[in-house]
């Protein structure tokens, strides 16, 4: 049986990028210790939450990919003989900006990047303004742990990022995310917001085969002084057949780790086959906008 460890960080994000950084190394060295083989932190998660405004300031957050997080997440890599996925705001060029996941393989090896393909535009979720849309297409990657597939926030609502990635591989497919409620709308909207999130992530699991492993961040950030947002943390690991393994809470910091058994994967998908049974003759329509 091939089994492995997948560890997922769950952390509060504050205003000072370089103590975001070492709480972050902190807890994936955590994450290591229990176990865990493939850890995900949430993310942005240098930062606090910066899309609520369009303001340029906000541009010096971002870093070059190789860069110095990269390289403090290579080395505790290399020590700890993980596999680590740091999302990131990546400076690509003068001008040129990306929400970015970057992936370090057990040996410290930037194995691959992935850059977010959807990139939302609601309000206090601006990041149009920030981020150039993903050039690399959805990608899978074969680490000394699993074949991961990595997609970001906005990403997590789409099908076709999901099954895209799973038919290159992916047995994990993991979703970092900052992810939470308007203050004003928590009480009316908010449990059908996040079970919302939720439900269509076990779906990907489900239509996949595939084990999905969702990375929030926790508190309330307001960086301009208005009314901010509460992420609602919750973070969650679900089986191919969409069932929840793991959830964190809804405010607390949280490392939590979570067998893996990729055997299921061939068991899954021979009972359930959904990958077979695809008309793949008939789809040529996917790629409209709307078909009239």
């Amino acid at each position: 049986m091939k089994k492995t460890v997948a560890g997922i960080v769950q952390m509060r994000c504050g205003p000072d990028p370089g103590a975001n950084l070492a709480r972050a190394c902190y807890m994936v060295r955590d994450a290591a210790r229990q176990g865990a083989n493939v850890i995900c932190l949430p993310e942005l998660f240098r930062s606090q939450y910066f899309c609520q405004a369009e303001d340029h300031k906000y541009f010096q957050l971002a870093e070059e990919i190789p860069g110095p997080s990269t390289g403090a997440f290579a080395q505790i890599a290399r020590e700890c003989g993980v596999v680590v996925i740091a999302p990131l705001f990546e400076r690509r060029a003068p001008g040129l900006y990306h929400n970015t996941a970057a992936i370090l393989d057990a040996d410290g090896s930037l194995l691959g990047r992935y850059r977010k393909m959807h990139i939302p535009d609601d309000p206090l979720f601006y990041e149009k303004f920030y981020f150039t849309p993903g050039d690399l297409g959805f990608l899978a990657w074969k680490t000394a742990h699993a074949c991961i597939g990595v997609c970001i926030c906005w990403d997590q609502w789409y099908p076709e990022a999901a099954r895209l990635t799973a038919l290159r591989g992916a047995q994990i497919l993991f979703y970092p995310t900052a992810i939470g409620w308007h203050p004003s709308e928590r009480q009316q909207y908010g449990t059908q917001q996040h079970e919302a999130w939720e439900i269509i992530q076990r779906g990907h699991a489900i239509a996949n085969g595939c084990y999905v492993a969702a990375v929030n961040r926790v508190g309330h950030e307001a960086p301009d002084g208005g009314a901010g947002l509460d992420f609602w943390g919750q973070s969650f690991i679900a089986a191919p057949d969409g069932t929840v393994l793991a959830r964190a809470g809804v405010e607390e910091e949280t490392v939590m780790v979570c067998e893996i058994d990729l055997d299921l994967l061939d068991t899954q998908r021979i009972h359930w086959p959904f990958l077979r049974d695809r008309r793949v003759d008939a789809y040529e329509g996917i790629g409209q906008r709307l078909i009239d």
